[in-house]
């Protein structure tokens, strides 16, 4: 068998770490791709990559595939509008509702991927941080909602005014779900700070649920030697 081969079969082992890797990738992508339509697009491309790896996450939990399937297929027509008409609200709004629970029901799958047995595997360790990006994107989305909806939701240092791009967003949630609060972007709506504390709850109650079990099935082995 070939490097290339062994390369190949390993990553197709461990989708949620390709999935996390991928959605890192973006993240330092996105500041050379810029806010114009090509950069809008080429990122749009990306996320419909990180969509078909969630999908291929989201297959091997007990979730059934179907519903990512039925919550996908929306998704990628909606992000083809939405990189066409970036301007048009009602397309923005759906696409982020659409977006968010796409993620959402992803980030339940992988949750019950790593709790489905007492064993833990390499991808399921890549799960664990798979998640936590995926829950990010799920609440950016919703977000990207949230000012379309209630005007005005989020305010920053730098242009407090102007709504928020879809990355601002993104920094926002990050920065909620890890419980940095570096506050340069802030929600200022009651709708909006609702949200966030929701984000902040579900950052807290996954770092105390999930990643402890992981580690204590990790470390459980060694215990017993």
């Amino acid at each position: 068998m070939s490097d290339l081969d062994q390369h190949v079969r390993a990553l197709k082992r461990n989708p949620c770490g390709v999935l996390l890797a991928v959605q890192l990738i973006g993240l330092l992508a996105y500041p050379y791709l810029g806010d114009q339509p090509v950069g809008r697009a080429i990122f749009g491309l990306l996320g419909l990559v990180v969509l078909t790896l969630a999908v291929r996450a989201v297959r091997l939990t007990p979730a059934l595939t179907w519903v990512a399937i039925v919550l996908g297929i929306p998704v990628v027509v909606l992000t083809v509008l939405e990189g066409v008409t970036p301007d048009n609200s009602a397309i923005v709004a759906t696409s982020g509702l659409a977006h968010a629970a796409f993620y959402g029901y992803t980030a339940w799958a992988l949750i019950r991927y790593m709790f489905q047995d007492d064993v833990v595997t390499t991808d399921e360790l890549w799960a664990t941080g798979a998640t936590f990006t995926v829950v990010a994107w799920a609440f950016a989305y919703l977000y990207a909602a949230v000012q379309v909806f209630w005007p005005g939701s989020f305010t920053a240092a730098v242009d407090a005014d102007v709504p928020r791009t879809w990355i601002d967003l993104l920094f926002l949630s990050v920065t909620t779900l890890t419980s940095t609060g570096l506050s340069d972007i802030v929600p200022v709506k009651p709708h909006a700070r609702s949200f966030v504390m929701v984000e902040q709850i579900a950052g807290m109650l996954y770092l105390a649920m999930v990643v402890a079990r992981v580690t204590a099935l990790t470390l459980r082995p060694a215990r017993k030697g």
